[in-house]
């Protein structure tokens, strides 16, 4: 045991003192917050320099005065001809259109947009729904239907959604905020047990191509040597995501905070009135109020003990595998070929948790996904926010460990027989012979 622990602190400070490291912890928070922030902006942007100038050939009369400029579509009333409006366009350096109106609209129901380049999907759908709407007011008149009337009646339902606890209690259920957050885990757990795998088969390569492995077994046993390097790295694995959520909690609130600011700021100047409160609601319409409120309706304590504890024992499984595939080749590149067919399973789950999983989450393909112990620590996860019995949590976490301790004897015995064998190439007719030795 003394042996192991020596292995871990070797594993782990070797790994916790290097620079990547530390970039990786620090700046990853930052990275994903600049993401979505970068995203933001260059959807607002692709919106902006969307813009469309659309001049107007109406033949028919009556629709010109009717069409209404919007943020991303400018019309224009024009009574020059076609011909010259096509020498304009083609000479503009923004994005400009022709729209034509025939006289047969009502009858043909078509119209032409002359642009000098393709016209842009986003536009053309929004002068055929302002057309459709004008078409169809005319056709509401001409049977004597008052329009304003019909558009003044437009129901719309708001959707409170409750379930019922197992003490028969109801609180509120977000279906939105359980499938973001089972979705984050999918990735988030598919990422990481590839990466740190890898980087525990990678370890044991790079030890047995430069010899150091020899080194090391005079000292310890083979199955210590294994399990120090699969703890070690979990424990560098799990140090990371400690970090990462205090981090990622600490910016998230301070944005929540700056964005309740201007929220209230901007509700205050638009109630600000004679006879009107400005201070009632404002604070119940923050965007943090909003987000606190929609996380009461999943248990997160629930699944941040239940990422810990999927995540760990999953990587212990898989990470078993990779370091005896490490000690079964000499290179990454023969080790592709085993690569594959052990992460198929985690593909497969991280696929599925897209559609199938989030969309039926007790449904029985989730629920069988979610107790195999080679998919259980992705599925399982995507399931948790939406509710889980806690005696399937308790299955499905008891057949992964066993399933785990079964595959680390298996690993241990290719692993004390590969670390040693060089220049052979390994195939798995010659791996399974191992486990027999």
């Amino acid at each position: 045991m003394h042996k192991i622990l020596l292995i871990i602190q070797r594993e782990y400070f070797s790994r916790v003192k290097k620079k990547s490291f530390l970039l990786m912890t620090f700046l990853v928070p930052l990275f994903f917050i600049a993401l979505y922030g970068g995203i933001f902006y260059l959807t607002k942007k692709s919106f902006k320099d969307a813009h469309a100038h659309v001049y107007i050939l109406d033949q028919q009369g009556s629709f010109a005065k009717q069409l209404k400029s919007d943020p991303n579509i400018t019309f224009t009333v024009s009574d020059r001809s076609l011909q010259d409006l096509k020498k304009q366009i083609k000479d503009d350096e923004q994005n400009s259109s022709i729209l034509v109106i025939p006289k047969e609209i009502y009858q043909q129901s078509t119209i032409e947009l002359i642009s000098a380049d393709k016209a842009n999907i986003t536009i053309q759908n929004a002068i055929a729904r302002q057309l459709e709407g004008i078409i169809r007011i005319g056709e509401y008149k001409k049977l004597g239907i008052d329009p304003e009337l019909l558009q003044s009646v437009q129901p719309h339902i708001s959707v409170n959604a409750k379930e019922l606890t197992e003490g028969g209690e109801e609180k509120n259920s977000n279906t939105g905020i359980a499938m973001g957050i089972g979705v984050g885990l999918a990735v988030l757990v598919y990422l990481s047990l590839f990466l740190y795998g890898v980087q525990v088969m990678r370890g044991v390569i790079e030890e047995k191509s430069n010899r150091i492995i020899e080194v090391i077994i005079s000292s310890v046993k083979p199955f210590q040597l294994m399990m120090g390097k699969i703890i070690g790295i979990g424990m560098v694995g799990l140090t990371q995501f400690l970090l990462w959520i205090i981090l990622t909690g600490g910016l998230v609130f301070g944005a929540t905070k700056l964005i309740n600011k201007e929220t209230v700021e901007q509700a205050a100047m638009q109630q600000a009135g004679p006879g009107m409160n400005t201070v009632s609601q404002t604070p119940a319409s923050g965007l943090g109020f909003g987000i606190l409120q929609h996380l009461e309706s999943v248990n997160v304590t629930e699944i941040i003990v239940c990422f810990f504890l999927f995540f760990l024992s999953g990587y212990l499984l898989y990470s078993a595998i990779f370091a005896a595939v490490g000690s079964a080749v000499d290179s990454e590149t023969e080790a592709n070929q085993f690569t594959m067919p052990i992460t198929m399973p985690l593909l497969l789950t991280y696929v599925l948790s897209f559609g199938v999983i989030i969309n039926d989450p007790n449904g029985p393909i989730a629920t069988w996904l979610s107790f195999i112990p080679f998919t259980s620590p992705i599925a399982m996860l995507v399931r948790i926010p939406f509710g889980v019995p806690t005696w399937q949590i308790a299955v499905s976490l008891a057949l992964l460990v066993s399933t785990f301790l079964l595959v680390t004897w298996l690993a241990a015995k290719i692993y004390r027989v590969g670390i040693l064998i060089y220049g052979k190439k390994a195939n798995w007719k010659e791996i399974i012979k191992w486990m027999k030795y």
